[in-house]
């Protein structure tokens, strides 16, 4: 399914990027109909120069739509009975290309669905159009089924998911990667992606479905994928099953390794066996694709997903003195739960009711939206991926920095970011959770100060390798004005593991960013969206929310003096 070697020498998966183009397409009213998913596809069309190709044209980074399920289409299609719309759970999968192996698969599929105690009702063979591929892309080309599954207890929307996700994970990783390697593109009672290592004209061209004018759908995100510095894929295409990405998360790597350690602790009375499905983040996968792995536990764990996303993109709270008091609980208790997915990024997302997106707190990424006189909201990347008549426009605007544009479908309307948050904010007692289990550094009693002498401190320098050009360059300046020393980002000294020459120890865990596209940050001259600050102490359930959930030291800088690691040291003394 993909094209990119493994692991060898220097490259690694691990550091998989992209930055593409995304749009989504919505009837305010819930009102679905063919005409608004040719509308979302004549919108990806439109958003071909933000993919990418190879030497071939015809070979492209990836393109994909996420709809809500088409009842209509698939009730057609199938040759076995379907429940009452809502009532099952249909994905797309991708299998191995030899029958052989796809039907042992399909059958071990099959199994795991049955011991997570779900009904498999059938599968149905997706009709494509390979003929417009190029060669790499149909030479990872895997074969392609639906896969319908429902609950013996009748569950429907959201906890069929539920029921769903564990089985669905459990899958995955037995089937990761190999020649028996299968991947779901999404298994869901609400939505439905349809995706590829394709460019988006062939999209429609290639899956037959998107041009059948049975399918209908209310809402939908589409995506042409423009990987920087990765290899294309068919999985790692967009959308994922909750989310379509334009940036790149630059702390992925961190992000990743706290799910890894926070799954200890974590359990939901929603995900009953969730054991089963660690580790959340899969291994090798991009960084959208974590990101999606992350915002789906925190929603089916209970979270509605517009508050999943804030928890993993927050505004810029900590420097901002006018945010109302409670919106700041709010974002001083989350920071204590989870640390910020962080990068520059415009994020659209949805659950198949309601439908948004945000923008990271320093407003890296363009977005732009239109509403019309008759209920169609149309949110891109940039302006004029359609021809909308002005005269129907009845409000348009652009995302703002840290703010959240939110469609609920099932209320017909805009949700203003004010209201979100207000809302979201008053669910719990924030405030009194903050104020009763945060502790400041700054409030710790005083320990006695150590003065170490002049041979002491050499005798340190010496044997962590300090030169007299770091003492002079670096920590002099910092020393003498409190500043951080400014240098070339040009250096042409060789990696710390490759040097002959003694290195500091900091060196060799340098921190890795995406090179492309990332302007420099001023954290003093943009101190409102820059902070340092951090947290440390026990972990809570993350699916629990609750008073021992910040129950931490908070730390206003991630760099401590001797005098404050002995404050810390002693903070139970007293």
């Amino acid at each position: 399914m993909q094209t990119y070697p493994r692991q060898t020498g220097l490259y690694d998966p691990r550091f998989e990027h992209d930055s593409c183009g995304v749009s989504f397409v919505a009837h305010m009213k819930g009102v679905r109909s063919n005409e608004l998913v040719q509308t979302g596809l004549l919108a990806l069309t439109n958003l071909e120069h933000r993919g990418a190709t190879g030497a071939e044209p015809d070979t492209g980074d990836g393109a994909g739509i996420l709809v809500q399920v088409p009842d209509r289409l698939l009730r057609d299609t199938v040759d076995f009975e379907l429940p009452a719309e809502g009532h099952y759970a249909a994905g797309l999968a991708f299998l191995p290309d030899a029958d052989g192996l796809r039907e042992k698969v399909m059958a071990r599929v099959e199994a795991i669905m049955v011991e997570e105690g779900l009904t498999v009702l059938g599968w149905r063979d997706v009709p494509v159009n390979p003929d417009c591929l190029g060669t790499t892309s149909r030479a990872a080309m895997p074969s392609f089924r639906q896969l319908f599954v429902a609950s013996p207890d009748g569950e429907a929307g959201i906890d069929l998911d539920r029921r769903t996700y564990v089985a669905r994970k459990r899958i995955e990783h037995e089937h990761r990667s190999g020649p028996e390697e299968m991947y779901f593109a999404s298994l869901s009672a609400r939505t439905l992606v349809y995706k590829g290592m394709l460019t988006t004209p062939q999209l429609g061209q290639f899956f037959a479905d998107l041009t059948d004018p049975r399918i209908e759908s209310a809402l939908l995100l589409v995506h042409s994928r423009f990987s920087t510095n990765t290899f294309p894929s068919w999985p790692l295409a967009h959308p994922y099953r909750y989310v379509a990405h334009n940036g790149e998360i630059n702390t992925v790597q961190g992000n990743q390794n706290w799910m890894r350690a926070r799954e200890a602790m974590a359990a939901s009375e929603h995900l009953p066996g969730l054991d089963r499905a660690f580790p959340i983040c899969s291994p090798g996968a991009s960084d959208t694709a974590r990101f999606d792995e992350v915002l789906e536990l925190l929603h089916l764990g209970g979270r509605p997903l517009h508050h999943a996303v804030l928890m993993m993109i927050p505004e810029a709270w900590e420097n901002n003195t006018e945010m109302d008091a409670d919106r700041r609980a709010f974002y001083q208790f989350h920071a204590s739960v989870m640390e910020p997915w962080d990068g520059p990024a415009s994020v659209t997302f949805t659950d198949g009711t309601v439908i948004g997106a945000v923008l990271d707190r320093n407003g890296l990424r363009p977005s732009r939206y239109w509403v019309t006189d008759d209920d169609l909201v149309i949110m891109a990347s940039e302006v004029g991926v359609l021809d909308v008549d002005p005269a129907k426009v009845v409000s348009k605007g652009r995302l703002q920095p840290g703010k959240m544009f939110l469609i609920d479908t099932r209320e017909g309307r805009i949700i203003d970011d004010e209201e979100i948050k207000k809302t979201l904010a008053a669910e719990h007692p924030y405030r009194e959770w903050v104020r009763d289990g945060l502790v400041a550094l700054d409030d710790l009693a005083p320990r006695q100060h150590i003065v170490f002498s002049h041979d002491s401190v050499l005798r340190r320098q010496q044997m962590f390798g300090y030169t007299h050009e770091e003492l002079k360059i670096i920590v002099a300046p910092m020393a003498r004005e409190g500043k951080e020393p400014i240098g070339s980002m040009g250096t042409d000294t060789p990696l710390a593991v490759l040097s002959k020459r003694p290195r500091l120890l900091f060196d060799y865990f340098s921190q890795l960013f995406a090179q492309v596209t990332n302007p420099p940050l001023d954290a003093i001259r943009e101190e409102v969206v820059t902070a340092v600050s951090s947290t440390i102490g026990p972990e809570a359930n993350l699916l629990q929310p609750g008073p021992d959930s910040c129950r931490q030291l908070q730390l206003p800088f991630p760099i401590i003096d001797n005098d404050e690691l002995a404050k810390i040291i002693h903070a139970n003394d007293d």
